[in-house]
């Protein structure tokens, strides 16, 4: 899941590049696992991957108005992983 994942995810505000995880995935795959399932138990996600960069967008109209650009959060690669296991997880046992 997370290396289809790592398809579909942008450079984040850290600079690390998805292909850098797809690249090390067999490396990192244990030292995340212990990140990500510690954050499972204890509820909590490290600070660093919750922070996020909004950036203003511009839609249509005067580049004047804010109103004009909506805001996008570019977040840690990291950080977007384990939303998606935790999304997962959620949704997996909302089906049940």
């Amino acid at each position: 899941m997370v290396s289809d994942l790592l398809h579909y995810l942008s450079m984040g505000p850290d600079g690390l590049h998805p292909r850098v995880l797809r690249e090390l995935a067999e490396e990192l795959a244990k030292p995340l696992s212990t990140i990500y399932r510690q954050s499972w138990l204890y509820g909590e996600v490290p600070i660093d991957w919750r922070l996020a960069n909004v950036m203003p967008i511009y839609k249509k109209g005067q580049k004047e108005d804010p109103g004009s650009y909506r805001p996008v959060s570019l977040t840690l690669l990291l950080g977007k992983v384990i939303e998606q296991i935790i999304l997962s997880a959620t949704m997996s046992d909302a089906t049940r």
